[in-house]
Parts: C-alpha cells; sequence; structure tokens
C-alpha cells in the first residue's frame, strides 16, 4: 500500500495563493475528516487549491474529472474478463478509501445523480463504501478525506446537487481574486511584469463585467496565466490576448469586438 500512497503524493509544491482563511479552515475540515465541497466559477484556482493541501498535509490525491457518462461502476470499480477468467479493478473512489488519499471529484454536477449517491456512505459517521458486485464492504482508511467541486454559475434543475448530498459537506465559496493578487498570482505564476499582467487583469474584469449579457462566463484566472505565458514568450500581447483570453469565451462577433477593442486600448 506504501507505494499505492507514493504515486498519488504531489511530490512539488503547488503555487497557490490564498485569498482569506481556506487554507486553515481546510486543515480544520480534514483534521476532523470532514468532507469538503469547493463552489467557484471556471479557472478559479478550485483544483490547484486542493492540490495544494494535498501536498501541505504530504496526503496522496486522487482526482476524477466527472461526466454525464460517467458511471457507479467508473466511480467504484467493475470485474474485467480476462483469459483466465474474471478480475475485481478498483475504481478511483474505492483506491482512495482503501489507501487514505483526499478522492477529489470535479466538477460532480455533470455526473448523474444515481452515480452520486454512492458517496453518500462515505459521508457520514459510517465511512464505508459498499462494493455490491463483489459482496464487499469497505471501511474507509483513518486519512480518507472525500472532497467535491463545482461551478454554481452552470446549476440547471437537470445539473443541481440534491440537498441529501450538499448536507453531507461542509463548503468554501471561491471566486477570483481581487484585482492585487491577481496580478500577484500572473507575475508569481508565469514570470511576467506586474505592469503587464496588471493590464490582463484589467482586461478580465471588463469580461467578468459582461457576464450574463452576452457572455456565460467571464475570463478565468487560468486564461490570464495562458496570456502571460505567451507574451513572456515574446508574443505579441494583443496576439496573445485574442488568442488566449478572447477566442476561447465566445463565438459572438460583438462580444468579440468590444473585448478586442478593450485589448487595444488597454494596451496602446
Amino acid at each position: 500500500m506504501s507505494t499505492d500512497k507514493e504515486q498519488y503524493k504531489v511530490h512539488q509544491q503547488p503555487y497557490y495563493q490564498a485569498q482569506g482563511k481556506e487554507v486553515t479552515l481546510y486543515e480544520a475540515a480534514y483534521r476532523n475528516r470532514l468532507p469538503v465541497m469547493v463552489k467557484g466559477p471556471t479557472g478559479c484556482g478550485k483544483s490547484r487549491f486542493i492540490e495544494y493541501m494535498a501536498w501541505k498535509l504530504d496526503k496522496p490525491l486522487i482526482t476524477v474529472a466527472c461526466n454525464e457518462d460517467m458511471t457507479a461502476s467508473d466511480l467504484v470499480g467493475r470485474y474485467l474478463l480476462e483469459a483466465n477468467g474474471t478480475r475485481w479493478l478498483d475504481g478511483p473512489l474505492t483506491t482512495a478509501a482503501r489507501i487514505g488519499a483526499i478522492c477529489y471529484l470535479d466538477e460532480i454536477v455533470e455526473a448523474r445523480q444515481d452515480t452520486t449517491v454512492v458517496i453518500h456512505p462515505l459521508t457520514d459517521h459510517r465511512r464505508t463504501l459498499p462494493l455490491d458486485k463483489k459482496g464487499e464492504l469497505i471501511h474507509a482508511h483513518p486519512d480518507f478525506q472525500l472532497v467535491i467541486s463545482y461551478n454554481p454559475g452552470y446549476q440547471s434543475l437537470m445539473k443541481d446537487l440534491k440537498q441529501s448530498t450538499k448536507q453531507r459537506f461542509t463548503a468554501f465559496d471561491f471566486d477570483y481574486p481581487d484585482t492585487a493578487l491577481e496580478t500577484t498570482i500572473l507575475a508569481k505564476e508565469t514570470g511576467l511584469d506586474e505592469a503587464t499582467s496588471a493590464k490582463l487583469v484589467k482586461i478580465a474584469h471588463t469580461a467578468r463585467n459582461l457576464k450574463g449579457h452576452g457572455l456565460d462566463e467571464g475570463i478565468s484566472t487560468r486564461l490570464l496565466v495562458y496570456a502571460a505565458t505567451l507574451i513572456k514568450d515574446g508574443v505579441d500581447p494583443l496576439d496573445a490576448c485574442r488568442m488566449a483570453l478572447v477566442r476561447p469565451i465566445t463565438d459572438d462577433a460583438d462580444i468579440r469586438e468590444t473585448l478586442d477593442h478593450a485589448i487595444d486600448a488597454t494596451f496602446a
């Protein structure tokens, strides 16, 4: 099992800048093995935060990118047919429960509701995972913790967590950092100078103000890192911004024109 744990460890410190008390609060949740839910817009640092906490706590991390085709068997495990018969293969949730890893279910609302119910016994006093197909009941390792994330901005009646699931978790609200912190993050993450980083953040705020007025989602911190990386590599700032900040988020000609004007004005 020690080998299994090591392969899931985060061995290099991820860069993360705290926005508030989230690091201290997460440590308290982990000490008590409370399940954690992280909510916030796309690209605001949710996954980076969980990766950073796994590194800080020196615990293995198993991440699952949830999708609408994911079944309970994808999480828990299944029998595989081989030449000599069948062999059971643990899924990521089962592996995490066995070895004492942090299991991170990213964008949990993308998974079908009949799939997410399998996590319920792991999120209360039982801390168990029934493997019905195998006839086994797993008692989670003392170090095991379950973490889920989702983007409330994309909630709908068909894609939301049931209250019976939500009320099994403690929760953090994440958002994009304030102007000064986001500028610092860009500069430290990419090596780009502070002045140019600040211009990128200014463009992002212009786009975020259009959310709900033509844009489903604003420019994320992740996309700002992409733009800063391109500029640091010598790409013209106007081209880098159009490539990394505008073209990925919209195909609407009017919105593109508005953002292109903002880029021209910022870097004029």
